[in-house]
């Protein structure tokens, strides 16, 4: 087994026009001063990197991380590209905003300029000696989740057909950069549970380089087994989002959240330590599969402040992180090996 390493923060979430949270010198000199080893960029933000720049010089890469103040980058997130690659067109308005104003309005050319970007990152990211993009599938038949109307004969199949015939080029090119895409199961996305992540895998010809970015809040909202989870797809998991959640229904509300906000909804994100997610099992289970990459906070919560959960996380990651044991516990009471005596224990001969 090996340690997990932490604690890391995803920068998408303080990210604003003010100092330290406007350039990636003063952001990571806050990070660490809260106590965070590294940090997770968010790709498409132009204030702490320039994608095109990182993609095409190496030097570039070499200048950013002399702005890191001594922390390290765990991924490059690209959340949002991916967000992109397939739109249903009930959300095209709504996703606009995540793509280039030059690409507005035209749903084809969004699609290209998100694949262009991811190709951008995969680029980057092997630049920065990264191997892991953290990521969204997008989604085509989301808006059909529940089956009222009745879903035609063959939809579904027919949405992650496209689904893969769109990702797979970017998997062969992820594939060439060195990089495993590890696509978030999160609501709104094709890819929301155990189920759809296996469709989306034989949609892609089951390609080598599909994994998966582990967040158990979105497991929680769902009411999934997220600690299950970990062993079912641990071969896959390549990156950790920690980020908490709860899920209380009562006679008003459930799991669909009554088009209410964040704040009223029964299922709702909270900061760490706040929610129902068991951490203490999360990381003996990441750990006992020998994951070995970061644990990253995501913060998202509807009732505290971003500087509380934020320093907030990185002792709470912590004092989950789990120190492999060197020796087995019950060592002491061994005996070294005796064929003859294990076959006369064993009542052989």
């Amino acid at each position: 087994m090996a340690q997990i390493k932490g604690p890391a923060i995803f920068l998408a979430q303080f990210m604003g026009d003010q100092a330290p949270f406007n350039s990636l010198s003063s952001i990571t000199k806050w990070a660490k001063d809260l106590g965070y080893l590294a940090v997770q960029l968010p790709s498409w933000d132009a204030r702490i990197i320039d994608l095109q720049k990182a993609a095409s010089s190496k030097s570039y890469c070499d200048d950013l991380r002399a702005q890191m103040n001594g922390l390290e980058i765990t991924e490059l997130a690209c959340h949002l590209q991916g967000q992109l690659v397939a739109v249903h067109p009930a959300y095209d308005e709504m996703f606009d905003g995540f793509a280039d104003p030059k690409v507005r309005g035209d749903s084809k050319a969004r699609t290209q300029w998100a694949t262009e970007q991811l190709k951008l990152v995969f680029k980057a990211s092997k630049n920065l000696g990264l191997s892991v993009c953290p990521s969204f599938t997008g989604a085509l038949v989301w808006p059909f989740l529940y089956p009222w109307p009745q879903r035609p004969a063959g939809l579904v199949e027919e949405a992650f057909k496209e689904l893969g015939k769109r990702w797979k080029p970017l998997l062969d090119y992820a594939d060439k950069m060195g990089q495993d895409v590890a696509y978030e199961i999160h609501p709104g996305e094709d890819t929301h549970d155990g189920v759809t992540f296996e469709m989306f895998r034989e949609a892609t010809g089951n390609h080598a380089r599909v994994a998966i970015n582990y967040d158990p809040s979105h497991f929680i909202l769902q009411c999934l087994d997220y600690v299950r989870f970990i062993d079912t797809y641990a071969p896959f998991i390549k990156a950790f989002h920690v980020k908490d959640a709860e899920f209380r229904p009562n006679e008003r509300s459930g799991v669909y959240g009554g088009f209410q906000g964040w704040a009223q909804r029964p299922g709702r994100f909270r900061s760490l330590g706040d929610g129902q997610v068991d951490f203490k099992q999360v990381f003996s289970r990441m750990t006992a599969i020998g994951y070995k990459s970061w644990a990253v906070l995501e913060w998202e919560c509807c009732y505290k402040d971003a500087s509380q959960g934020a320093a907030e996380g990185a002792p709470f990651i912590a004092a989950h992180l789990i120190e492999p044991p060197a020796k087995a516990f019950d060592d002491f009471a061994g005996v070294a090996t005796d064929v003859k005596q294990n076959r006369r224990v064993l009542g052989l001969k």
